[in-house]
């Protein structure tokens, strides 16, 4: 082999490690509480053999098909300029079927889909962590009163780090979960030796046989053992971070075969034990793996590892909020970047102290990982049958395949995520209301933003003066002083409002006057050689146009350092940025409903600036106040 091909295989042998460390971990911890909860949950299970093959064969069979095949093998095929995700892959559906008639339903499919993320970015931190410290309670059952408050001092302090990055801790977060995966591995196989059996749970057979047998309480069942695969979605988010090829050599070289293997052992455990040990066991059967010595030292490995999932959920709750921002779903928001090197390690405050409180009350009111367990699935199963649905966009109107190979894998697909989803709403009583709760608020506000921005730019636009208009008609007319304006637009066309405002109260106008608009793609990147268009009008005037995926910072001034344009370079202390701030106002004929506009003119007072979030130098901008009628 080359030295070349060498260093291609160790780069990816790194990457597919730094993998285990930061995706998997919401994945890597259910066997924490998903075995346990088929049997011990709502609707308990007998603990016999045939329910205990079935179990673990439906965990089997639910792994691969919906994570293996569906998320690792075809959606992650499906990459907008290597990201993933639901808002990504709207993004590339959107650019490929072009303004169809049901274009509109598929942004809306993949907005709900973000909206139900937010309710699984809260359930997670709290479940996984309260299902590792509850370990503690099989070391000594005298532990139990201290497992709420020890679980709230580890997810406070999860938060609190936040605001420092991750490029730090992040580098252990591999060998800690290297380690965990390899432990939990070994602790299976020790009971698959002394129990082989358990090993015809791999015939689906014994899947079917238990819905033969059991029905209706082996559908209920389904709301359980979906608790296995919940985390396929953020492998599918988080693949621009690793790449399709890593992410799927550390999933079926290292973690998928870990996980199965643990599975099994705890079926194999639970069947070779005595009914009343394993009616014990079955409490906890994780933990219960473990020899009585090592079990202590089991508890702090899988507290390690829930810290770590929690820690990789909140990320992508980060992530994918910058790219809800960009794509003009959530208003500018106060953006941090944690690394110098790492353009994807960002904080945002207001995401992660809001996911602190619901965290916290989520353990207050729920009290233990398997009351929350009832709350936990549904939104991941929301989201996984809208990635369904979205997937039968994508094989018919982008990859072009026949319909008659389409239709059947949608379908297949569909049964299986339709079937886990339906059995989770099973669970709405019981707590499966939160998640829907959450998710129905956060619709409601994305779509409420998109929709009052289009509403705003359609008006700005209807009294809008065209630019080359307003620059023939100025020249020559208004006195002309030296320096540089910028004057922000929201749209691509007309004249911004401050420069008309700028021009009726004082009167004059400086010697360059651009007019600069920021557009966000629906690609994740776009190439510094892409990144600015110019129009010049003539006397001093140009319109420019700075061009950014969706996951990169608008930062202007760099991006007018860089280059040589419109006349010169760009001196910032010789240049004056001017902003429109709006009023809103409700028209005779409101385009939305009444408490809507009230909810669109909260949310415009409470985001971030533009000065912020354009990274404007704030001793050199200039607000100018205007009125819009939506």
């Amino acid at each position: 082999m080359s030295a070349t091909g060498q260093d291609r295989d160790s780069a990816k042998l790194k990457l597919a490690a730094g993998a285990i460390g930061i995706v998997f971990g919401d994945i890597g911890t259910s066997p924490l509480y998903a075995f346990r909860e088929t049997f011990r949950g709502a609707h308990s299970l007998p603990i016999d053999d045939l329910h205990v093959l079935g179990v673990v064969s439906l965990i089997f069979w639910s792994m691969t098909l919906v994570v293996a095949i569906q998320y690792v093998t075809i959606l992650m095929r499906a990459d907008n300029n290597g990201q993933g995700g639901s808002l990504a892959l709207v993004a590339l559906l959107s650019r490929n079927i072009g303004k169809t008639s049901y274009g509109w339903l598929v942004v809306l499919l993949g907005v709900f889909a973000t909206a139900l993320f937010y309710g699984d970015s809260m359930i997670t931190p709290a479940i996984s962590v309260l299902s590792a410290v509850e370990g503690l309670t099989v070391v000594n059952n005298e532990l139990d009163r201290w497992v709420i408050p020890i679980a709230l001092v580890l997810l406070v302090g999860l938060f609190v780090l936040q605001k420092r990055g991750t490029a730090k801790v992040g580098a252990l977060f591999a060998p800690v979960m290297i380690l965990y995966f390899t432990t939990i591995a070994l602790l299976g196989i020790v009971q698959i030796f002394d129990t082989p059996q358990i090993l015809w749970a791999l015939n689906p057979w014994y899947a079917v046989q238990f819905f033969i047998v059991d029905k209706w309480f082996a559908f209920l069942a389904l709301g359980s053992v979906v608790l296995a695969v919940t985390g396929a979605e953020a492998l599918y988010s988080d693949m621009g971070h690793f790449g399709r090829g890593p992410m799927k050599l550390s999933w079926f070289g290292f973690v998928m075969p870990c996980l199965l293997i643990n599975y099994f052992g705890q079926g194999a455990m639970i069947i070779g034990l005595p009914d009343a040990a394993a009616e014990e066991a079955i409490m906890s059967p994780f933990f219960f793996l473990a020899p009585e010595a090592y079990r202590l030292p089991l508890v702090i490995l899988a507290t390690c590892a829930t810290f770590i999932a929690s820690q990789a959920v909140i990320s992508g709750a980060f992530s994918i909020t910058h790219q809800a921002i960009q794509l003009g779903f959530v208003p500018r928001l106060s953006i941090r970047h944690t690394s110098d090197e790492h353009s994807g390690q960002i904080y945002i405050p207001v995401i992660n102290w809001a996911l602190m409180v619901a965290v916290i009350l989520l353990v207050l009111t729920f009290q233990n990982s398997s009351n929350l367990a009832s709350a936990y699935g549904i939104a991941v199963t929301g989201a996984v049958t809208i990635d369904t649905l979205l997937m039968a966009v994508l094989f018919i109107g982008v990859w072009k395949w026949p319909k008659w190979l389409a239709i059947p894998v949608v379908l297949l697909f569909l049964i299986v995520d339709g079937a886990y989803f339906a059995a989770n709403l099973t669970k709405v009583p019981d707590g499966g209301w939160f998640p829907l709760l959450v998710g129905g608020i956060a619709f409601t506000l994305l779509t409420t933003w998109a929709k009052g921005r289009q509403l705003m730019r359609q008006r700005m636009t209807e009294a809008g003066l065209p630019l080359d208009i307003f620059a023939k008609s100025a020249r020559g007319s208004t006195a002309r002083v030296p320096g540089t304006a910028i004057f922000m637009n929201s749209g691509s066309k007309g004249t911004p409002s401050a420069l008309l405002h700028n021009i009726k109260h004082n009167k004059v106008l400086h010697e360059r006057v651009i007019v600069l608009t920021v557009l966000i793609g629906d690609v994740p990147y776009v190439p510094e050689e892409e990144r600015c268009s110019i129009e010049e009008l003539g006397d001093g005037f140009f319109r420019v146009i700075l061009h950014y995926g969706f996951m990169q910072e608008t930062d202007v001034p760099a991006a007018l350092k860089r280059r040589e344009m419109c006349g010169g370079p760009f001196d910032m202390m010789q240049t004056s940025f001017f902003l429109s701030r709006q009023t809103l106002l409700s028209a005779d004929n409101p385009g939305m409903m009444v408490w809507r506009e009230k909810l669109f003119a909260w949310m415009m007072r409470n985001a971030a600036t533009p000065m912020e979030f354009f990274r404007l130098p704030t001793n050199r901008v200039v607000e100018l106040g205007s009125q819009v009628e939506i």
